[in-house]
């Protein structure tokens, strides 16, 4: 038997992993309900979990949303897993996090000062998460398809398109597409897309 592991992205839930069974009637699917989220600790959530569920499944495909990717890439997953889906991944935080900065005005000496600096917009902006992304940067060799909405608000075409690069891994962009894959039409975007690999 095999497995597709479905990590949903900030927000999400591991419920949405329904969506997935029907495109791969041969395997079980199942989403994983993770409890915390920064990368050290999530990673190794991801970790134990997939460790778990090796020792039951011959084959595991990983299915990423957003920071869920991110999590998965500091899970130190290779040779446990077959491949991957990217969903509009959260494919370089450090940016992120430097463009949150930005919008709350906030410098690197007033984080490094204050270590938690809550925002308006999202979650509090931290020292030690900036500073683990920083020491810990993504080594990722699993083979990995990548889905990208035009319209991302989160992460650039070109910083997406420089880690397809340099994992070698195919990307495809829907034009119109959002961050969130939600509409009926992204959706079928998406099955379509997991459909031809």
């Amino acid at each position: 038997m095999n497995l597709v592991l479905y990590i949903h992205g900030m927000g999400g839930s591991h419920t949405e992993s329904e969506h997935y069974k029907v495109l791969f009637p041969d395997y079980e699917v199942i989403g994983l309900d993770y409890k915390t989220f920064t990368p050290w600790e999530t990673g190794k959530e991801i970790h134990e979990a997939v460790e778990k569920f090796k020792s039951r499944y011959e084959k595991i495909i990983l299915i990423a949303n957003s920071i869920g990717a991110f999590f998965s890439m500091n899970a130190d997953l290779d040779g446990l897993i077959e491949k991957a889906y990217f969903i509009s991944p959260i494919a370089d935080m450090e940016f992120l996090i430097c463009n949150m900065m930005k919008f709350a005005g906030v410098t690197e000496a007033e984080l490094e000062a204050k270590k938690v600096i809550p925002t308006s917009f999202g979650p509090d902006l931290s020292w030690e998460y900036l500073t683990y992304v920083r020491k810990h940067p993504v080594k990722w060799n699993v083979p990995t398809k990548i889905l990208y909405g035009e319209n991302d608000t989160f992460m650039p075409l070109e910083v997406i398109k420089k880690f397809s690069e340099k994992h070698n891994s195919p990307l495809t962009v829907m034009k119109g597409g959002e961050h969130w894959f939600h509409t009926p039409e992204q959706m079928s975007f998406l099955d379509e897309w997991i459909s031809m690999f």
